[in-house]
């Protein structure tokens, strides 16, 4: 497994929460999840997935953990470190409405990032205008979901953009 130095990019998205949260009382709650499948002899993919919902967390985790992916979770960018155990991402399930740093905001920094550039981000969003997904594509997603989502579409796509990517 490749490791990462996301050194620079937790350090930038550090700097920016600093300066937004400044002005604010914040609490962050954080977990992360890492759920790993040691049936098979392959390497599972491992997914980030960044969402502020933990009803979603949870349901994306079970959904794909069943699957034999490594998922590794954040509830936003300034959770990023946690995820940067489980090795460098095969894709990123990346939420917009992200508290402090939006989810453009966050793939812009990653796809800026040396051992992120080249992985697949799927924004999966409530937020579903022509404009919105224009520039979620913009800043370099690979696919765009709306919430509620297709299962299986979801899958689908997950498994298309690893295949593609490998």
């Amino acid at each position: 497994m490749k490791r990462i130095d996301c050194r620079d990019l937790v350090s930038k998205i550090a700097q920016i929460i600093d300066e937004r949260v400044k002005a604010e009382s914040v609490v962050q709650i954080g977990e992360v999840r890492a759920i790993r499948d040691a049936k098979r002899t392959r390497e599972p993919a491992r997914l980030w997935l960044i969402d502020d919902d933990e009803s979603i967390r949870r349901a994306l985790i079970r959904i794909f953990a069943d699957d034999n992916y490594q998922i590794f979770s954040a509830a936003n960018a300034n959770e990023i470190d946690q995820v940067l155990g489980g090795g460098a991402p095969n894709l990123i399930l990346l939420d917009i409405g992200l508290p402090w740093i939006n989810g453009f905001e966050l793939a812009e920094l990653m796809k800026s990032h040396r051992d992120l550039a080249q992985v697949p981000i799927v924004f999966i969003s409530g937020q579903n205008s022509m404009p919105i997904i224009k520039k979620g594509f913009q800043v370099g997603a690979h696919d765009f979901i709306t919430k509620p989502f297709d299962i299986e579409a979801l899958k689908k796509t997950v498994k298309t953009l690893l295949a593609l990517n490998s």
